[in-house]
């Protein structure tokens, strides 16, 4: 290689300038593999290579070739790959409905089951989820105005208040307008009643067309397990655990 390529090849290095590039060409590291092979000991009797400045050359090179190596590794992984697929490509086709057979057992996913509702239930539902997405937050008064006050809710009572009265530029007061239809009043959003269970004798009388269970906080994997398996059973949909 010629002197300006491997003075190039050292700069790229951290700590080393022109001035340091030519100090190990001239000391004779003609190449970036002498470099390599040299030891701290070696480069700090270069003049002006102090051990730190020597040993960041040698962690920089060493950084390097890991990267080279890990980068060739991932080439040869891919290459094998294309080769796995190109001769699984060559095999037999398959048909449709075993290609989405297949696609379903990867995947897994099991369709949620849903509750058996009334036409009149349905459209309650649908009148609740309209409602809720129009309901403001209902905070207390002037929340936003001191750090002290919580962000929750509770009724004005102040003479002066000015949200007691409900002037507009207030926010809104809890009333009964906001309230769902009495029809599906506590439902789970799916339209199941949801029962809270904390043992498999809780499961016993249960409808799985329109109950669901939520497994209460304080009981443990063992139960749990339990639970879920009896669940399965009866056909009873699980609202807080994933499968």
């Amino acid at each position: 290689m010629k002197k300006e390529d491997v003075i190039k090849e050292f700069t790229k290095l951290k700590g080393i300038g022109r001035a340091k590039a030519e100090l190990l060409y001239n000391s004779g590291y003609d190449s970036m593999e002498k470099l390599r092979q040299s030891s701290v000991e070696d480069l700090m009797e270069i003049k002006g290579f102090t051990e730190k400045i020597a040993r960041e050359i040698k962690q920089q090179i060493e950084k390097k070739e890991t990267r080279l190596v890990s980068e060739k590794t991932k080439a040869t992984e891919s290459e094998k790959k294309k080769a796995e697929a190109e001769v699984e490509s060559k095999k037999e086709p398959v048909s449709v409905e075993e290609t989405v057979e297949i696609v379903e057992e990867e995947k897994g996913y099991v369709v949620k089951k849903k509750p058996v509702l009334s036409k009149e239930q349905k459209e309650k539902l649908l009148i609740r989820k309209k409602i809720k997405q129009r309901k403001p937050r209902f905070l207390r008064e002037e929340w936003f105005r001191y750090k002290r006050i919580p962000m929750n809710w509770r009724r004005p009572d102040g003479i002066t208040s000015k949200m007691r009265i409900n002037l507009k530029y207030r926010p809104s007061k809890v009333r009964v307008g906001f309230r769902g239809p009495r029809e599906v009043r506590g439902l789970h959003p799916s339209g199941f009643e949801e029962v809270i269970v904390h043992n498999v004798k809780d499961l016993e009388g249960l409808d799985p067309k329109r109950q669901a269970i939520r497994i209460g906080s304080t009981v443990g994997t063992r139960k749990r397990l339990e639970i879920a398996k009896r669940a399965d059973e009866m056909d009873l949909r699980i609202l807080n655990m994933r499968r």
